[in-house]
């Protein structure tokens, strides 16, 4: 039986060797540290922090069976989306008997033996959004344990989990063109592959199907903070000047920079018409409303966990699956005021 790991070409020898215990003791140590000593297990996990060890689901085998847990890496669990999407997950893997491990790992804060402690304690890792775990992590670890993405770039051997994005966004921006807007910006951290860069991709391309060139762009991360720092830097500049929509990656940027805006005396949409993602709560109560993207965020969570447990059962990979998007009009874009049925609540069928 071969306990080398891919990729990092360490064995579970060589750990055992490292921290001074047995084979038996780093196999424990991974698939059930309860009953392994906290200073033991420290060592453990330090010599494979050391070797960049991950264990195989074979070296784990040697002392446990499943765990009967779905592991799940997020950059953080703030605001309404992340929310929803781990809430949508919890309930289908509670449905199908399973737990959830979650870890939380920040893009450029990342911890190796954060997800190494994770790989010890599930039989399978959704990975979700950006997060501290790039892509070839994330390839790493499809290699030892099943492994799904949701609303991220898409890796050989995961399986992949997306909101439509790339035509909706465009819908979106054509449809600002439609109320005579020209100087089109974009607020979001535009990155291959992850969702808003899908939206932009989308607004792009609206952009250069009417012939116009995009305007002012914020490529900022997709935070409250973000929005007021841009409508702080709009306002610092004596307003949008010949700027005359923005579309924002998602609705916490929206409404931050709406509510600043609109405080410093930018009228929206008169001067300035905004576009969000995600028809959040607060979206519908913005005055005026802001017109935004609704997904079904709790489903997309539901899909990832049926999908992961059943690649844990041994079912093979399949084609990426897309989540319908609908675009909600309301004031912010230059619509009468119009307040659609807020959606079903998160878990919902």
């Amino acid at each position: 039986m071969s306990t080398r790991t891919p990729g990092s070409g360490a064995t579970i020898y060589q750990v055992a060797a490292l921290a001074g215990v047995s084979i038996a003791t780093v196999s424990r140590t991974f698939g059930s540290s309860e009953s392994v000593a906290p200073r033991t297990r420290e060592a453990v996990l330090a010599a494979a922090r050391e070797l960049h060890y991950v264990p195989t689901a074979s070296a784990r085998a040697l002392a446990v069976r499943r765990s009967r847990a779905l592991g799940v890496v997020l950059p953080h669990i703030d605001g309404a989306y992340y929310a929803e999407l781990l809430v949508g997950f919890e309930v289908a893997a509670s449905k199908l008997g399973l737990s959830i491990v979650l870890a939380l790992e920040r893009p450029g804060a990342a911890r190796p033996s954060t997800l190494t402690d994770l790989l010890g304690r599930v039989d399978g890792v959704a990975f979700m959004a950006r997060s501290g775990a790039d892509d070839e992590t994330v390839r790493r670890v499809a290699e030892v344990r099943p492994a799904v993405s949701v609303a991220r770039g898409q890796v050989d051997g995961v399986d992949a989990f997306f909101s439509e994005n790339r035509r909706t966004a465009q819908d979106m921006t054509e449809h600002l063109i439609g109320h005579g807007r020209r100087r089109i910006g974009f607020v979001g951290r535009p990155e291959a592959g992850s969702d808003i860069g899908q939206r932009h991709q989308g607004y792009l391309e609206a952009l250069s199907d009417a012939g116009l060139r995009p305007a002012r762009q914020w490529p900022v991360d997709p935070v409250e903070e973000a929005g007021v720092e841009v409508a702080g830097q709009l306002l610092a500049d004596g307003g949008p000047g010949d700027l005359d929509a923005l579309v924002c990656g998602n609705d916490e940027l929206a409404a931050a920079i709406q509510d600043r805006l609109t405080a410093g005396g930018v009228e929206v949409p008169d001067r300035l018409a905004l576009t969000g993602w995600d028809d959040t709560v607060t979206a519908r109560y913005l005055r005026p409303g802001l017109t935004t993207v609704r997904q079904d965020v709790a489903r997309l969570g539901g899909l990832a966990a049926r999908r992961l447990a059943a690649r844990i059962d041994g079912d093979p990979a399949q084609e990426a699956v897309t989540v319908g998007t609908s675009i909600i009009l309301r004031g912010s874009c230059g619509c009468p005021p119009h307040d659609p049925a807020p959606p079903a609540g998160p878990g919902s069928p």
